[in-house]
């Protein structure tokens, strides 16, 4: 009698490869079940890798985390580049790009692994931030006649209420009976004409 081994294929892939696949796992990991199960073993099953393969692209389960929110900051940025501001419609474009940062922060799990960095004391690790503040305020805000400064303020401004929204918006609303999504309908509104007030 003899038994059939049935051995999973090794899958070769490149050094880039390697390291999208385990930042495709952590984010999968990140939205089902939050920042606390970005553990170095979970990560690396959910990959299919050893914990060694993980810790030879990254070095640490830290630097998974900051990685992943590089990706995460860089796919956004890329998301809000690619709205049109056509000229005769500016405040379309900013419910659009407002809208594109609160779906970013709220369904992918970003603000609760930005809040998580915040309190692992690991947020000085993302160097990419300025680079894309800049980028937005310079290359996109700016063109809508918004000093860079200014623009650079409203991001902040921006980026901070849609963090709040990501992590408290719906329970908070719920436990005070609105419906969940009214902390950021009210956010957005509050957004849209602080920018109308300014362009006025």
């Amino acid at each position: 009698m003899s038994i059939t081994e049935t051995n999973t294929p090794r899958i070769r892939r490149t050094p880039e490869e390697s390291r999208a696949n385990i930042l495709s796992a952590a984010e999968s990991l990140l939205v089902e079940h939050g920042p606390q199960s970005l553990r170095l073993a979970d990560v690396a099953k959910a990959a299919g890798v050893a914990n060694a393969t993980v810790l030879h692209h990254f070095g640490s389960i830290g630097a998974v985390h900051t990685a992943l929110m590089e990706r995460m900051i860089a796919d956004l940025v890329e998301a809000i580049m690619a709205v049109d501001v056509p000229a005769d419609a500016p405040a379309e474009a900013r419910a659009v790009g407002l809208k594109t940062l609160f779906d970013a922060l709220e369904s992918r799990g970003a603000a609760r692994l930005a809040a998580w960095l915040e309190l692992t004391d690991e947020t000085s690790r993302l160097t990419v931030v300025r680079a894309a503040v800049q980028e937005v305020a310079q290359k996109k805000i700016s063109n809508t006649g918004v000093p860079t400064e200014m623009a650079e303020d409203l991001i902040l401004l921006s980026v901070t209420l849609a963090i709040g929204v990501g992590l408290f918006g719906p329970s908070l609303s719920t436990l005070i009976g609105k419906p969940p999504e009214r902390a950021r309908e009210l956010t957005l509104q509050m957004l849209l004409s602080y920018l109308q007030q300014l362009s006025a």
